[in-house]
């Protein structure tokens, strides 16, 4: 039975990837702890329940490196009703819903 090329580097990267896990699953059970205050010390973030996407009201959609996509600010064009909006590219669109 032959190995594949790609067959040491997934062994490799599966180790990579159960290391993080752990590191992830060990971070849960501490936030946890905290949150039920099992232990001695927590940090504020870790006390406090994340709040859902409905609840964030798309706080964190708009952010990044190039700011809100095209289909987010051609769907405020259209609930602004800007005229000549489908037409328009990302710069255009920018710049007619104010950002």
């Amino acid at each position: 039975m032959a190995l594949s090329r790609r067959g040491p580097r997934r062994r490799r990267n599966r180790g990579a990837s159960e290391r993080r896990a752990k590191e992830i699953a060990a971070r849960t059970v501490n936030k946890e702890r905290a949150r039920s205050g099992g232990s001695r010390m927590s940090s504020r973030t870790s006390t406090k329940a994340p709040p859902s996407s409905s609840q964030r009201g798309g706080e964190r959609s708009h952010r990044g490196a190039q700011g809100p996509t095209k289909d987010q600010l051609y769907e405020e064009a259209k609930k602004k009703d800007i005229e000549g909006r489908s037409s328009m590219n990302k710069q255009e669109l920018r710049e007619a819903v104010g950002r």
